[in-house]
């Protein structure tokens, strides 16, 4: 049996009967004005944080999802754009589509502005997306791509990266690790269906994001996930797994490199009101600015002695240098 085919068995079972201890869900429920969530949808909840953040979600956005779960979080995109086949929802088990249409009856019963015609869920795969190139805004996945393995990972990045249009932006939750598996784990076939085994150091996760062609990356949280320990998992040693949530843009790529912005700030704090770097910076006095690891790097390459440069938080929550 292929890792894939595992996967499909476990999601298949979580669909027929719900575990609420699949995943550890890192993110409280979303609390909306208007916004109920059935209580199927919470225990169908497979994923290790969110990918829905209002600032990606204005002007109605067309909005694919990928790896459906119990459906609560295309409900929660459907809020941000109330139209018809405003969301698409994708996964290749039968049944947990099946599981999400069941669901969707439940959230009309219980939100008067949502109708399930807001979602149109289509049987496919993350990597032959049945999907329109250059016509999504904002594609999401969570918890699906740790379990493919190299070649297969490439393949669905580049898909997501098809179906975007110019300055889309990918938004995903996956757990992260700071050492790679070894063999044994990353060939256990059930570990990798539970996204765990599949984990990749953040710069690994990253330089896949960016060979892909994205030119613009936000690490916007890293939290406490899971531990795999010797006595329960075949390691030698304690494996600290982070849950990360990133948001990649479909930008350009820089003739110099890509744009990673990891939670960094300069503050200048010299004689002059502002500090113009001549490379399309300017930091005004005693006012924080965030900076990518790029123009960090070119910043403090100046040899400057009134510029404070903050450590990386890997909480990036927008605005900038770039």
């Amino acid at each position: 049996m292929s890792y894939l085919n595992a996967t499909n068995d476990l999601y298949k079972e979580a669909a027929l009967t719900p575990d609420i201890g699949l995943c550890c869900t890192t993110n409280p429920i979303w609390e909306l004005p208007g916004l109920k969530i059935p209580r199927i949808m919470q225990e169908m909840n497979y994923g290790c944080g969110s990918t829905v953040h209002a600032r990606d979600l204005t002007n109605n956005p067309k909005m694919l999802y990928v790896g459906v779960g119990g459906g609560m979080e295309l409900l929660q995109f459907s809020y941000f754009n109330r139209q018809k086949s405003g969301v698409i929802g994708v996964d290749v088990v039968d049944e947990m589509l099946e599981a999400s249409r069941k669901n969707f009856i439940e959230a009309e019963e219980q939100n008067d502005w949502f109708k399930s015609e807001f979602v149109d869920l289509k049987k496919g795969d993350a990597m032959h997306l049945p999907v329109d190139d250059n016509s999504i805004d904002v594609a999401a996945q969570n918890c699906l791509f740790n379990i493919f393995k190299a070649e297969d990972l490439k393949k669905a990045i580049e898909e997501m990266y098809r179906v975007l249009k110019p300055h889309g932006r990918l938004v995903m939750s996956d757990p992260t690790c700071e050492q790679p598996m070894n063999e044994e784990l990353r060939n256990d076939d059930r570990l990798r269906a539970l996204c765990l085994s599949g984990s990749l150091p953040i710069a690994d996760y990253v330089k896949a994001l960016t060979d892909a062609g994205f030119g613009t990356i936000e690490i916007r949280a890293r939290k406490p996930y899971r531990i795999l320990d010797p006595k329960h998992y075949p390691t030698n040693e304690l494996i600290y797994i982070e849950s990360i949530e990133v948001a990649a843009i479909k930008d350009p790529m820089p003739s110099d490199g890509p744009c990673i912005f990891t939670g960094k700030a300069a503050i200048y704090y010299g004689e002059d009101d502002y500090l113009d770097d001549k490379a399309g910076h300017i930091l005004l006095k005693n006012q924080p600015l965030a900076i990518c690891d790029k123009t960090a790097g070119a910043l403090q390459a100046l040899g400057r002695d009134d510029i404070y440069f903050s450590e990386s938080t890997f909480h990036y929550d927008g605005g900038g240098c770039c």
